[in-house]
């Protein structure tokens, strides 16, 4: 697939992840924490979900194919020998460490915050977690154009 065509499909949907979690992070979890009120996530994670998981999908198959083409498949990962290799590698961990935050928010945190807002300050940290990490991988990924690092 043509390289071009997969940076666009990835730009985009880094667009859409990491901004809709600066969103929250900024526009929504204040509120809800200053009101003790964790239907105000509640709310916007229904809304984002759909949209947000689309995107975290098409990031990881676009990231995962672009990485090919650079020469950084599988037998790779995580060897952090060159410098694309640790640019890669350093987004596929944080994006391990992303998926844990994501089974943790959604088996563990969630259910509890549906029925205590005693869980926010959790929620809260999981939701600056995950947005300090896509930014950390935004900014990973712009080491590409300069060769790694």
């Amino acid at each position: 697939m043509n390289h071009h065509f997969l940076l666009i499909i990835h730009l985009l949907s880094a667009a859409i992840w990491v901004g809709g979690h600066i969103l929250i992070a900024l526009g929504y979890l204040p509120k809800a924490l200053k009101e003790k009120n964790p239907s105000i996530i509640l709310n916007f994670e229904k809304k984002y979900e759909p949209i947000g998981m689309t995107s975290l999908v098409l990031l990881v198959i676009t990231g995962i194919l672009m990485a090919y083409q650079y020469g950084v498949s599988i037998e790779y990962w995580f060897q952090f020998e060159t410098p694309i290799e640790k640019v890669v590698s350093s987004k596929l961990a944080l994006l391990l460490t992303t998926v844990a935050f994501a089974l943790s928010a959604q088996f563990r945190v969630l259910p509890e915050l549906r029925k205590n807002a005693a869980k926010l300050p959790e929620m809260a940290f999981h939701i600056i977690s995950v947005t300090t990490i896509g930014i950390l991988m935004l900014i990973f990924g712009s080491f590409i154009r300069f060769g790694g690092f």
